[in-house]
């Protein structure tokens, strides 16, 4: 097989195919989980109904929002990408004149091979007008403090625009973030840092808008979103999408809403229960809905769920019992299963 060697373009073979960087020597070299934006349990637009865009609210599976306040931005899965690519991210200006981002923080088990040396973010990214949204930048956070206690809200201050926003106690800039000149069309961005911060026992990463002058309804665009070992972008691994899926649901798992239950007694359901996934930590278990209610069969009997709990240390990171309290009918109720009704949504979370 005939192959151009040149010291500037890299390794071109036969097929015209081009090898520019050097492969990486590491498999499953992604530190970052859902970098393709391809699993978003939660939901798939995320708007102020139930305060879903608020600062430190987390959207697309282990990405969370970063703002100067709350309705910052508005969030959705979106189609618009780069070729090769499903999925991006899609931030859209809902409150003007205010610096907004994402970030996920990368579990210990996960980084703790990158600590003391060079690791490199990459990402594919747009914007839709230059005009305002002119300032994207990028950074590789280290968080200082007790390894997976990590406040989720790394920012004390957003500052002024151009103005590297400031960092809290234990979270540390491992590179100096500068305008990365996003333009209308994608392409690939990337900074490395060495992490050289004492006592290092997560990494964060930042990408946002450093901007305090925006126009309302532009967006900016982001995907293939990846941290690796060393100084070299290397092409985005894409996993595939069970393997995404699961790494996802070791964070967050929102099961069917058609969920079977037991009556115990006419005001307590529950259930045994095991996740898909182990997940990272003992789950909060969480009911969502404006009028939750649970409908036996077969006697279709109607009730009301006023409140969720984990049953103190019945839950695990593997599984366990959970019951919910409420009205949930006479007699027969305890003795036959029965189902949560549609719009009842049932959570575990165990995010960072």
């Amino acid at each position: 097989m005939a192959m151009i060697l040149d010291g500037t373009n890299g390794v071109t073979f036969n097929d015209a195919s081009l090898q520019g960087a050097a492969a990486s020597p590491f498999g499953l070299k992604n530190k970052i989980i859902n970098g393709g934006m391809d699993i978003s349990q939660r939901n798939t637009s995320y708007t102020s109904a139930n305060s879903e865009n608020n600062d430190d609210t987390y959207v697309l599976d282990r990405f969370y929002i970063l703002s100067d306040g709350n309705d910052v931005i508005d969030v959705t899965q979106t189609t618009t990408v780069p070729t090769g690519a499903k999925y991006s991210i899609g931030l859209d200006v809902e409150t003007i004149n205010k610096k907004f981002g994402i970030a996920q923080i990368i579990e210990n088990a996960n980084c703790f091979d990158v600590i003391g040396g060079a690791v490199t973010v990459s990402f594919q990214a747009k914007v839709s007008s230059t005009t305002k949204l002119n300032n994207i930048k990028c950074a590789i956070v280290a968080w200082s403090g007790t390894a997976d206690t990590v406040t989720s809200d790394i920012i004390s201050a957003w500052g002024a625009e151009g103005t590297n926003p400031t960092l809290i106690a234990n979270a540390t800039y491992e590179n100096t973030p500068v305008n990365l000149n996003v333009t209308t069309s994608f392409a690939t961005y990337s900074v490395t840092a060495t992490v050289d911060t004492a006592s290092t026992s997560n990494l964060i990463l930042f990408i946002w808008s450093d901007v305090t002058d925006t126009t309302l309804g532009d967006f900016l665009y982001i995907t293939n979103v990846q941290l690796e070992v060393g100084s070299t972008a290397t092409p985005f691994e894409r996993r595939l999408y069970n393997q995404e899926l699961a790494n996802c649901q070791r964070y967050f798992w929102k099961p069917n809403n058609a969920f079977l239950m037991q009556g115990i007694t006419s005001n307590r359901i529950a259930t045994n229960i095991f996740y898909p996934a182990q997940m990272r930590a003992n789950p909060t278990l969480s009911l969502s809905t404006t009028t939750p209610y649970w409908e036996s069969v077969p006697y279709n009997t109607v009730g009301s769920i006023t409140s969720g709990a984990a049953e103190g240390s019945k839950l695990t990171n593997m599984g366990g019992q959970m019951s919910f309290t409420g009205t949930f009918g006479t007699t027969p109720v305890q003795s036959y299963p029965g189902l949560f009704g549609t719009g009842t949504e049932i959570t575990f979370s165990s995010e960072l």
